[in-house]
């Protein structure tokens, strides 16, 4: 089911969108860009391929040890458990995504151009992402999981079966919440990708599953400022309603005197 918007995939020398005003090309030809994408280097690729396969070992040694201990009585706390992760792991996304969208610089050692980069990237070309790989999507959100993991492991090899049995609806909540973390970024690729989606992702969408494609356009809307979850999107609504993110901007505005999102527009209006 294909759909037209600012967030439609779009091969990498497809004429990008003209802001208003004039002056500006978005997508790849912007300069800001251009200049953004230049910064993923060697060393940041290397890191994502260890985070990435050290993520999904880990992910499938806990799997099947959870498998291991679940019992039949466990259902109803487990399923709880499952629903509870899903839901964290939506807030922790929009969290996340709202700090780096809002605060820091491409500038600050190690995480500017390592965590930063992405973000400001993404905001002037939306596309970008469409043209990542698995490793390039999913590289930094398996990094981020690997303690969680590796403590879940470590659990597995040390603990008595008895206790791991009783432990067993807590780690599947911590195991839904690592495993909908780790895909944050995937399915944010997948609202960003408007042809060629396999049906059962345009089924988990349609179905607001996971993150729907329409539902995401509204937070890039310029100044992106709202809508960060990105995770199922299901928080986006009620934390709008009661202006969270709003609310800690002025927080933090109001104690350190940053300007939020400054950084963001810095790299917006950049036209060479």
């Amino acid at each position: 089911m294909a759909e037209s918007g600012p967030g439609a995939a779009a091969p990498r020398d497809e004429a990008a969108e003209e802001p208003e005003g004039g002056g500006r090309r978005w997508g790849a030809q912007h300069a800001g860009a251009r200049e953004l994408a230049e910064l993923y280097s060697p060393g940041k690729r290397l890191q994502e391929w260890i985070s990435v396969i050290l993520c999904f070992s880990l992910i499938c040694f806990n799997f099947y040890n959870l498998l291991f201990y679940l019992r039949l009585e466990h259902t109803p706390s487990v399923l709880v458990g499952i629903f509870a992760g899903v839901i964290t792991a939506d807030f922790l996304s929009g969290l996340f995504h709202w700090g780096a969208d809002t605060w820091g610089s491409v500038e600050l050692p190690i995480v500017g151009k390592a965590f930063i980069r992405p973000f400001r990237e993404h905001h002037i070309d939306p596309t970008a992402i469409t043209r990542h790989d698995f490793i390039e999507t999913n590289g930094d959100n398996c990094f981020m999981t690997l303690v969680p993991l590796a403590n879940m492991a470590y659990k597995f090899v040390s603990f008595s079966p008895e206790a791991l049995c009783e432990s067993c609806p807590w780690d599947c909540y911590v195991f839904a919440l690592i495993i909908f973390i780790t895909m944050t970024n995937q399915i944010h690729k997948w609202s960003h990708t408007y042809f060629g989606l396999p049906r059962w992702v345009v089924f988990l969408q349609d179905w607001h599953i996971i993150l729907p494609r329409k539902h995401h356009r509204i937070h890039h809307v310029s100044p992106h400022e709202t809508y960060f979850c990105i995770t199922t999107g299901w928080l986006n609504y009620p934390l709008e309603k009661i202006r969270f993110w709003r609310c800690l901007e002025n927080i933090i505005q109001g104690l350190t005197g940053e300007k939020p999102r400054a950084d963001d527009m810095k790299w917006a209006q950049k036209i060479k």
